[in-house]
């Protein structure tokens, strides 16, 4: 447990968030939770839409950046409200990419502030999180390797799942000749990327590609961020400057009915002595003033 609290000695590192509009005040909350219970970095990144900007404004401080996706992402890649949705979604557009949706561009603002950032290593939190135990960013950190989260075996037995299909087409724009898929899962919140690493994972996709990283990554509407990176890591790079974790330090609700405070009390009573923060997707509907009240 003390592993999880106690600072020590590490590389500069920085928390990353991105987020959108109607998430602004989990995005607060996990903003309070960061300041009062997270030590170790250098500054939070909050990655948004050009239209969002202002409104994340309100959350910058000595320590958390307000960044625009216009600075970060090629500019022949831009939105548009979507009006197969009677304007309230937003759609991503390019003559080199399919058609996206936020939840596909959020992913690639995570790869691409390691392009832009001068910290050594990026932690990845989503908007939906709020820590409730005290931690430290070193906790990723051993002896100059990097934690990589990874599920063993995970997807060996999810024939049609989602992630299978995300772990092949990270093979395929990183030119891993086999397995296709990769029996291994590296998707969770609360997960520590290095920079040199991703670095080298866009170049290794412009290589094997012949596209912009953006433009291969963005080929298909079915890739996970995780997903390439993990597989970079462990199979392209051998797992250079990391180590392996199947502890997950964020215990998430992905699924399932609305909670009552009572279902939330019990969530948060049931984390495993590693876990230090609790994610509740945003489109499940909880309520925030509850969220907020409990893990105060």
């Amino acid at each position: 447990m003390t592993g999880l609290f106690e600072p020590v000695p590490h590389a500069p590192t920085a928390i990353v968030t991105a987020s959108y509009g109607p998430d602004f005040e989990r995005c607060r909350l996990l903003c309070d939770t960061i300041d009062a219970r997270v030590t170790g970095y250098t500054r939070h990144y909050i990655l948004v839409e050009h239209s969002d900007v202002a409104l994340f404004r309100q959350l910058e401080g000595p320590n958390r950046v307000v960044v625009d996706e216009h600075d970060l992402l090629p500019g022949w890649l831009r939105s548009f409200r979507d009006p197969t949705s009677r304007f309230r979604r937003r759609i991503w557009l390019s003559l080199r990419t399919m058609p996206l949706r936020g939840w596909h561009v959020q992913q690639l603002r995570r790869i691409a502030i390691a392009l832009h950032a001068p910290e050594e290593a990026f932690v990845y939190c989503d908007s939906d999180v709020a820590f409730v135990r005290p931690f430290d960013c070193g906790h990723f950190w051993r002896n100059g390797a990097m934690r990589l989260f990874r599920r063993e075996d995970a997807l060996v037995d999810r024939t049609g799942s989602e992630q299978r299909d995300w772990s092949a087409h990270a093979g395929r724009i990183l030119g891993i000749a086999g397995p296709e898929v990769s029996p291994h899962d590296y998707i969770a919140t609360l997960i520590a990327w290095r920079r040199d690493s991703t670095q080298a994972m866009c170049r290794r996709i412009e290589e094997v590609t012949g596209r912009h990283w953006v433009a291969g990554i963005a080929s298909r509407r079915m890739f996970s961020e995780c997903m390439i990176y993990g597989r970079h890591a462990a199979e392209v790079a051998a797992l250079q400057g990391h180590f392996l974790s199947g502890d997950e330090l964020c215990r998430v609700y992905w699924t399932g009915p609305r909670m009552s405070e009572a279902d939330m009390r019990d969530f948060l009573d049931n984390l495993a002595p590693h876990q230090v923060a609790v994610g509740m997707q945003s489109f499940i509907g909880t309520d925030i003033t509850t969220i907020r009240r409990l893990v105060a």
